[in-house]
């Protein structure tokens, strides 16, 4: 599972994301968003977090880390440290992702696939059924 590329104007970069400690990594309104429209379905999100990468929601910590990461590319071509200056210019990606700690995968046998697949699944509904979406592929 690679996730989903999109693009949509439901999302902005808030000034204060530029000023963080990866300015170029964007994605807190996306990772928001998709909280909440987990949570509709069911998930009980955890917390929403900043990354070096991004931004990642946590939809599960026991007894494995289930999340789904998000963030931006942008087309500002040979200048990576300039902001997009459109919202319709950015790419958006989403992607679900399980983690087993190393020590529970020692001790006992831990499915993480049916977890990962439903939030990979759930992921596909929202992000196609949402008019203000255009799934790239």
């Amino acid at each position: 599972m690679s996730g989903y590329w999109f693009s949509s104007s439901l999302f902005d970069i808030e000034p204060d994301e530029q000023d963080a400690s990866s300015p170029q990594r964007n994605g807190r309104q996306l990772a928001l968003w998709l909280g909440s429209q987990l949570e509709q379905r069911g998930y009980v999100i955890e917390k929403v977090v900043e990354e070096d990468w991004g931004w990642c929601v946590i939809c599960q910590s026991k007894p494995f880390l289930l999340w789904v990461g998000c963030g931006n590319m942008d087309d500002a071509g040979d200048e990576p440290e300039a902001p997009a200056s459109r919202t319709d210019s950015i790419t958006w990606h989403c992607f679900p992702a399980a983690e087993t700690p190393w020590l529970t995968r020692l001790l006992k046998r831990v499915y993480t696939a049916p977890a990962l697949a439903r939030l990979d699944a759930q992921l596909r509904v929202i992000l196609s059924s949402d008019p203000g979406i255009e799934l790239t592929s």
